[in-house]
């Protein structure tokens, strides 16, 4: 009787201990923090907010993020406002158009992640010893008011460049297939729609308009101004999560991180995102840390105030949050 009883104590045992295990990890689950993220577009540039994404950064900080493809600064922004997420990932200039516009529950930008424009230039025909200065008809920029089109109109000013035409009238999502229908005799392009481009034999990428804009806070986290005040602890954890991440980009190989960021591209091969990857570690794309510095934004206000768009400028401790970053 005893040879039977213990082998039965011992699956029950199992059992329970097996149930005991599920319970705490469901428990364990439901206590993260529901986070949801607007990114402005989905492009290897933003490869340390992936890297974070996939190695569970987010959940060491006790946190479930769910990154929504929100086309467009301007959709970004207006999702946070209307609280449909809680952080949006998008051009720093957009935290100025609410602010300008008098809402008092405004856009605080909490976290830097890339320090330049991430597009690459793409011509109809290779250029051997590209000089800007010498191009001249057509450039598809992207939406009028937007970082890209905005720093390459400042970029073209800064060069002394009136030759070059910047049309504004193709949307973001559409300047690939515009290009390749014939507009325009060149265009600007995150990755990795510039390397397709590329491959499909339509353009050849010829400069880093990153690398000839200078440093700005480009693409950075925001928040609406109450929930920063209601959920620091939220804040804290979502900056140490994207700090990880830039950390682990430094210190990691462009094909370490490839082969990381396939799953994130899958429609891009392997070798193909190692390229993009390295593209944007040699034009220094990324900040080291989070924190987002004056010398920077004030740029970038200068960039939006060439361009038209800045009714008036904002303090740089208005609309820009370094609580939990550090330089």
């Amino acid at each position: 009787m005893k040879k039977i009883i213990i082998p039965v104590i011992c699956i029950f045992f199992l059992i329970a201990l097996f149930f005991t295990q599920l319970l705490l990890q469901n428990k364990e689950e439901s206590e993260l923090k529901k986070v949801k993220v607007a990114e402005v577009t989905h492009s290897i540039f933003y490869t340390p907010l992936y890297i974070a994404d996939a190695l569970g950064y987010f959940e060491e900080e006790g946190l479930d993020v769910e990154i929504i493809l929100t086309s467009g600064a301007n959709n970004v922004a207006a999702a946070v406002m209307s609280k449909d997420v809680q952080i949006g990932f998008c051009g720093s200039e957009q935290t100025l158009y609410i602010y300008n516009e008098g809402s008092k529950d405004y856009l605080v930008n909490f976290a830097g992640m890339t320090k330049r424009d991430g597009s690459f230039l793409v011509s109809r025909e290779p250029i051997e010893n590209f000089d800007i200065s010498k191009l001249k008809g057509v450039i598809l920029g992207g939406r009028q008011g937007g970082m890209p089109s905005m720093t390459l109109n400042y970029t073209l000013h800064e060069q002394g460049i009136t030759d070059l035409e910047v049309d504004t009238s193709v949307d973001f999502a559409a300047l690939s297939g515009a290009f390749i229908g014939g507009q325009g005799d060149y265009v600007t392009l995150f990755e990795p729609n510039a390397l397709n481009l590329e491959q499909e034999g339509y353009g050849y990428v010829v400069a880093s308009i990153g690398e000839l804009g200078g440093e700005v806070p480009y693409t950075t986290f925001n928040a609406l101004k109450s929930y920063i005040d209601e959920n620091p602890e939220i804040i804290e954890k979502f900056t140490k999560a994207i700090q990880k991440g830039l950390d682990y980009t430094f210190e990691h190989s462009s094909k370490e991180l490839a082969k990381i960021l396939v799953d994130y591209f899958p429609d891009t091969s392997l070798s193909d995102i190692e390229t993009v990857v390295e593209r944007y570690r040699v034009s220094d794309s990324w900040y080291k840390t989070t924190y987002i510095t004056e010398e920077g934004y004030n740029h970038m206000q200068e960039i939006v105030d060439y361009n038209g768009f800045l009714t008036k400028k904002v303090d740089y401790s208005v609309v820009v949050d370094n609580t939990y970053n550090h330089e």
